[in-house]
């Protein structure tokens, strides 16, 4: 943090999604150790970091990076972490880790993210009297764009993330959100974090961009990047950001944003090596006094109200086709828990008829209680998951509702809302 003329200061912030899964993650120990060097040559006052994976590479970092960023901290979740972690110059006087409710399903073990517990971790600052709220997380991968079985769960945690951010930034001068977001910039779950919160994008409102034509955080020139995913995306995809806003007395701009481009530092055989399959970022974030009354950051014009209303019905849809499939699934797995129960009554039944032999006895007995565990399982998930859901769309439609009221002109949109809420759940039962 620098200061300026005019009682202004700088923030330098680095974001990047780090992509080291141990045994799987190539170059892995390579690229942190990189990393470490980057961070401690650029000197910035916040390091955001996503798939740090490994507590064992979080600590190397830790060591590594101590003589510059003396405060850190690891944000543990689920099974195997969140993977989220932060490095500052300056004290951090709070930290808190959200745990999102929804986070894929744990029998697609090949995608992992249940097992993570993706999360949203937070820490407060203050900076020359500035108080600064920084959030840090990574949402719900997409895998296919074109048969996407995670936006509804992506939706919800992008609203989840909206209110967590709302209702825990309420004491801050400047709020700061990085991380890997798993959505285009014009996807609803990046419309709907920045526009809900009014939340401002570094690379769209910078003075000054290097980097990755477009701001692409996922490029083909990465060697780590897979050729297929980026067939329909040559010049790369967006998923990765710094957004920012002030809340209450300052102004904030981007004075600069940059990328890296694919390449990094070389290795000893003289190849350059990315720091990760992601793009890093690094933004320069001015902020100044203002008088009360420059800061609009809290009020929303007509236009500004109306393209939010467009967003909160957009991701109401989206909660409600997810609960349908989510209840259909409810409904399909109480009718299989129901025969896993019947052909355990009849393995049960047959050992009291010397007749039947006992293999037959066996077989029922055996495929009953497969029947059960997994129907059961799936049950329960799909329960989760149903009731997850509906919360997450009661919310954006009393959000919807509060919104009508200070924009009266949207209400034919919102009595839309409601039909299309009466259809849906008319359709999931």
């Amino acid at each position: 943090m620098e200061a300026e003329a005019g009682s202004a200061v700088r923030l330098k912030v680095f974001n990047l999604n780090c992509w080291a899964i141990p045994y799987m993650s190539k170059n892995r120990q390579v690229r942190m150790q990189h990393l470490g060097d980057f961070l401690n040559q650029k000197s910035f006052d916040l390091a955001l970091l996503q798939e740090v994976w490994s507590e064992r590479d979080f600590e190397s970092l830790r060591q590594k990076l101590l003589p510059n960023y003396t405060w850190a901290h690891y944000f543990r979740s689920g099974f195997i972490g969140s993977g989220l972690c932060v490095f500052s110059k300056h004290p951090i006087q709070e930290i808190f880790q959200h745990t999102y409710s929804l986070n894929g399903y744990p029998y697609k073990f090949h995608h992992g993210d249940w097992f993570c517990g993706k999360a949203v971790g937070m820490l407060v600052l203050e900076i020359y009297g500035i108080l600064v709220n920084a959030y840090v997380t990574h949402l719900h991968a997409e895998y296919n764009r074109e048969h996407d079985n995670y936006l509804a769960h992506r939706v919800a945690q992008a609203w989840e993330l909206a209110q967590f951010i709302q209702h825990t930034s309420r004491k801050a001068d400047v709020v700061l959100l990085c991380g890997d977001l798993n959505s285009h910039p014009g996807d609803i779950g990046y419309r709907l974090v920045k526009e809900w919160l009014g939340l401002e994008d570094s690379y769209l409102e910078t003075q000054d961009f290097q980097g990755c034509e477009d701001g692409c955080t996922m490029v083909p020139s990465n060697c780590f990047v897979n050729p297929r995913e980026m067939e329909h995306f040559p010049r790369g995809v967006r998923i990765d950001y710094i957004l920012f806003k002030a809340v209450s007395g300052f102004r904030i701009t981007c004075e600069s944003f940059s990328t890296t481009t694919g390449s990094g530092p070389e290795d000893t055989t003289r190849n350059s090596i990315p720091l990760s399959d992601h793009e890093a970022l690094m933004a320069t974030l001015s902020l100044r006094p203002a008088p009360l009354e420059q800061n609009s950051s809290s009020r929303r014009d007509a236009e500004t109200q109306a393209s939010l209303m467009g967003v909160l019905h957009e991701a109401w849809t989206e909660m409600g086709l997810g609960l349908a499939a989510a209840r259909q699934w409810v409904y399909s797995t109480g009718h299989l828990f129901s025969l896993g129960l019947l052909l355990l009554f009849l393995g049960v039944g047959a050992l009291l008829f010397e007749e039947i032999p006992w293999v037959a006895e066996a077989l029922f007995m055996i495929l009953g209680a497969i029947v059960l565990l997994g129907s059961g399982g799936l049950y329960l998930t799909s329960l989760h998951e149903s009731k997850a859901l509906y919360e997450a769309q009661a919310e954006i439609e009393l959000a919807m509702e509060m919104a009508k009221e200070i924009q009266p002109e949207t209400v034919e949109l919102s009595s839309n809302s409601s039909l299309l809420r009466t259809t849906l759940q008319s359709e999931s039962k």
